[in-house]
């Protein structure tokens, strides 16, 4: 890990400024801040909200509230504050100053995390990217790890120029490369999907707020042994399996990394395009912790996201890809809650109720996945020649075959009755 030790003690903070709008109230963000520090395997010593009515340039915080987090730290024996919250460079290095201990803010923690978790060639580029944009305006401290790399990197800096002109220059080229090999990963990914929309198989995107149980559902669905764990940020990259529903023989299930209140722009930019694979789904499931208090507003920075990227309508307007909500954790539910929302799940066919760690609900889940998949496909019947092994294999892999026999008493052509989408059919007649 770069910037923080695992199992380090430390501190979190969170920041209620006055006049500013949050998404989330105060100690709703405090244990959402919690949540991030663990997924990283920091030991949180103590955690609280701070009021701050006026933001102080040089601390952001007031000086007695500095002096009480330096008590703090020092009866908790924490190394390190997490403020949760963003902090400018020269808040980080005054708190550091005063406080004697390592500061962290809420984008520098969320990039460890990034960091950790990044598993694909374009996950761990656009870490690198993002640390280092976030870092350029933080060189007043030593880069040892950049310190280490240097040689390889084959510029010193010319006479005179001082260590952190030599760090920016070397960040800025360094900045310059990995945006031409994304560029380039970004085009063979475009390939890959232009491949995948071609061939093959509808593709079914999990997406939601994340600890939504996105990734244990997918790992119930498909077998997967997908990182799985009770944390923030526990999948970066899309992962992908093959499962079977009803009515489809193959889909492709897709489970995309979780969004979060307040993520910083700059990453919300770099990371965008670990979503792009939800852009070419035939449908959306909304992975919902519907036994989170906060689960309303999280679901609407959800869908605030998915219309940044075109996949939701506005108001009024139709999604152009369908949506399933998928209402996990229902069994963490009190019985009186259940038996609230049980109404509005039975009312509503976009809705399906499932706990991904008991099994409750996700029959019916594969049932209504397969029901919207194959919602406009049609009954189609066409005469094959027995010898065309290739078309004859595409419709039974592809479609739902009703029927296969021979038209003819030499069985030279077969009759095939097969219910297919559009866009199957579409497929099939491009074959030729």
């Amino acid at each position: 890990m770069g910037e923080v030790s695992r199992g380090a003690r430390a501190l979190v903070v969170c920041p209620d400024i006055r006049g500013m709008a949050y998404d989330l109230d105060a100690q709703s963000r405090l244990a959402e801040a919690e949540g991030l520090a663990l997924a990283i395997g920091i030991v949180i010593a103590e955690s609280f909200v701070l009021p701050v009515r006026d933001v102080r340039p040089n601390l952001l915080f007031g000086a007695g509230q500095v002096d009480n987090i330096r008590t703090s730290c020092e009866q908790n024996e924490a190394e390190l504050v997490v403020v949760d919250g963003a902090l400018s460079p020269i808040q980080q290095r005054n708190l550091e100053e005063k406080l004697g201990r390592k500061v962290i803010d809420r984008t520098g923690l969320i990039l460890e995390i990034f960091g950790e978790r990044a598993a694909t060639a374009e996950g761990r580029l656009q870490v690198e990217l993002a640390h280092l944009d976030y870092q350029q305006s933080r060189l007043v401290r030593s880069w040892t790890h950049l310190e280490r790399q240097r040689g390889g990197f084959g510029f010193l800096g010319g006479p005179g120029e001082t260590q952190i002109e030599a760090d920016r220059r070397m960040i800025r080229q360094r900045m310059g490369r990995l945006r031409k090999e994304l560029e380039q990963v970004r085009k063979t990914r475009g390939l890959h999907r232009e491949r995948r929309e071609r061939a093959p198989w509808p593709v079914v995107a999990l997406v939601g707020y994340t600890n939504a149980g996105k990734s244990t559902l997918f790992n119930r669905l498909t077998g997967a042994g997908v990182m799985a764990e009770d944390l923030l940020f526990a999948t970066l990259d899309p992962t992908m399996r093959a499962i079977a529903l009803p009515g489809v023989e193959k889909a492709i299930l897709s489970d995309t990394v979780g969004f979060i209140s307040d993520l910083p722009t700059q990453l919300v930019a770099a990371f965008r395009a670990t979503l792009e694979e939800v852009t070419s789904a035939d449908v959306i499931c909304h992975v919902r912790d519907i036994s989170n208090p906060s689960t309303a507003a999280q679901k609407a920075q959800v869908l605030q996201v998915l219309r940044d990227l075109d996949v939701v309508g506005g108001e009024g307007e139709d999604a152009s890809i369908p949506i399933l909500e998928v209402w996990n954790k229902w069994d963490r539910l009190t019985p009186e809650a259940a038996d609230d929302l049980a109404a509005q799940v039975e009312a509503d066919e976009h809705i399906v109720a499932t706990s991904a760690v008991t099994g409750e609900g996700l029959d019916l889940l594969l049932e209504r996945l397969g029901e919207m998949l194959t919602r406009n496909a049609s009954l189609q019947t066409f005469e094959v020649p027995a010898s065309d092994g290739r078309r004859i294999a595409w419709l039974h892999a592809h479609g739902e075959v009703i029927e296969d026999v021979a038209d003819d008493e030499g069985g030279a052509v077969r009759r095939i009755t097969v219910r297919l989408n559009p866009k199957e059919l579409g497929q099939f007649e491009a074959i030729g």
